[in-house]
């Protein structure tokens, strides 16, 4: 007696299109951010806040920086609130469309005395769009990676998100650097500047693709399957883990504020009060960013053996360690001797960046996670941005004492330290979420006959 044979079930999304996918959102964020950070420096003033005078039309542009920071925890809210209603996938389709589509079209603004009104008016929508936007897309990006992975991969897939920001950063700078060589001032004034906003276009069809082909997550599934999601994601994860969501932002705090210390304090203080060139420290800190590449898949690779809270906390402790040699070191340096701190300096703290997102989906219930993880990390991303201005106030305050930005660095590293400590104590409940519901996609696949 011949039987029909069942149709063959949808093989599950790979894992190195879901890797992708994850990392191609946190890569345009970083893109955006430092693509639009070297158009404020050089261009938003001139361009949209010319009525302001000099200083104003450059305070005004740097205020555009800020204003996706302010307005990233409301979008860590509301995509949240999403990402644990709708599902991640969904969601993230949302967040990168948005992103993609506001980076284009700032460099579709018009210039010029007769519109610039309307080009600072637009300007600052667009940045509040992208802000919102980047509220949502760090958290749904580790949980795409880790609720696909297995129990043994799950952090090593965690700390690909974060490779995000140096393919970025380097992206960014590498593409500005070859056209102002390229072009020359006058023409990147005329129209070279819009350039890398307008590739943001292309980039959203990759990144659509790459998210539209692939499943949603067997936890969310399963979620939606028996109807556990949560009715207010965000009210429920702060109601019933408040202290998670504490630790969740100390952990965070090492790798998201070293970043911008390193990268955005120390370059303007090397070149005011250590008298370094411009070149050299953005060379030092290119080689710090390509070797990223590298460190953070390895520290992802040693989480999978030891455990993300152990790299975390590893980054921590060696980083405070080397924290006041590095500034002390720093003031006689020469280029060689840089570029050896710089590569050093940035090697720990990227330990505890690599591990950070399986550190924070370890403490967080499935059903609020991607809030939880999008608030907590909005928090601490707002927190670090003022990094900077408390750095250069304590240097005002010791008149340039050269141990001012390590006692910075060495705080940020002992509060990372401490909240590292504490997540490697606490139960594993995303863990715990991802495993029973990756268990219940496997009883639903029938036995061969």
């Amino acid at each position: 007696m011949s039987t029909i044979p069942a149709a063959p079930l949808r093989q599950p999304t790979s894992t190195r299109r879901v890797a992708a996918a994850a990392t191609v959102g946190t890569a345009l964020e970083s893109y955006d951010f430092y693509a639009y950070s070297y158009f404020a420096a050089f261009f938003a003033g001139p361009f949209f806040f010319s009525a302001l005078g000099e200083t104003g039309a450059l305070l005004a542009s740097f205020a555009t920086i800020g204003i996706a920071f302010v307005v990233r925890p409301i979008g860590a809210v509301l995509f949240g609130h999403l990402g644990d209603r709708i599902g991640r996938r969904s969601t993230l389709l949302i967040t990168i469309t948005l992103m993609g589509i506001a980076t284009g079209l700032v460099g579709l603004l018009p210039t010029g005395e007769g519109w610039a009104a309307f080009g600072a008016v637009a300007l600052v929508v667009l940045r509040i769009v992208q802000g919102l936007s980047l509220g949502g897309e760090w958290g749904g990006a580790v949980l795409l990676a880790t609720e696909h992975a297995d129990a043994r991969r799950r952090p090593f897939f965690a700390s690909l998100p974060q490779l995000g920001s140096p393919i970025g950063s380097v992206a960014a700078g590498g593409l500005m650097l070859a056209m102002f060589f390229g072009l020359g001032p006058e023409a990147m004034a005329a129209w070279g500047w819009r350039v890398p906003f307008l590739i943001a276009i292309p980039l959203i069809a990759v990144s659509l693709y790459l998210r539209w082909s692939i499943d949603e997550t067997p936890v969310f599934k399963e979620l939606a399957e028996r109807g556990e999601r949560a009715k207010n994601p965000v009210w429920a994860a702060i109601r019933t883990q408040p202290a998670a969501f504490g630790v969740a932002i100390l952990v965070a705090l090492l790798g998201i504020g070293s970043y911008s210390l390193m990268n955005t304090y120390t370059m303007g203080y090397g070149v005011t009060a250590l008298g370094f060139d411009e070149m050299q420290l953005l060379t030092a800190a290119t080689i710090g960013g390509l070797l990223q590449f590298v460190t953070v898949p390895l520290f992802g690779v040693l989480a999978t053996r030891i455990g993300s809270a152990r790299v975390v906390a590893l980054g921590a402790l060696g980083t405070l360690l080397i924290a006041f040699p590095i500034y002390w070191l720093l003031g006689s340096a020469t280029f060689a001797v840089l570029v050896a701190l710089m590569i050093i300096g940035g090697i720990l703290p990227t330990a505890s960046w690599a591990a950070l997102g399986g550190t924070m989906q370890e403490l967080f219930r499935g059903r609020h996670a991607y809030s939880a993880l999008s608030v907590a990390y909005a928090l601490a991303a707002v927190l670090s941005g003022f990094i900077p201005s408390i750095t250069a106030a304590l240097g005002a305050a010791t008149d340039e004492a050269w141990w001012h930005p390590g006692l910075v660095l060495a705080l940020l590293s002992a509060l990372t330290l401490v909240g590292a400590v504490i997540a490697g104590r606490m139960r594993k409940l995303g863990d715990e979420d991802a495993d029973a519901a990756q268990a219940a996609v496997a009883e639903t696949v029938p036995e061969p006959a």
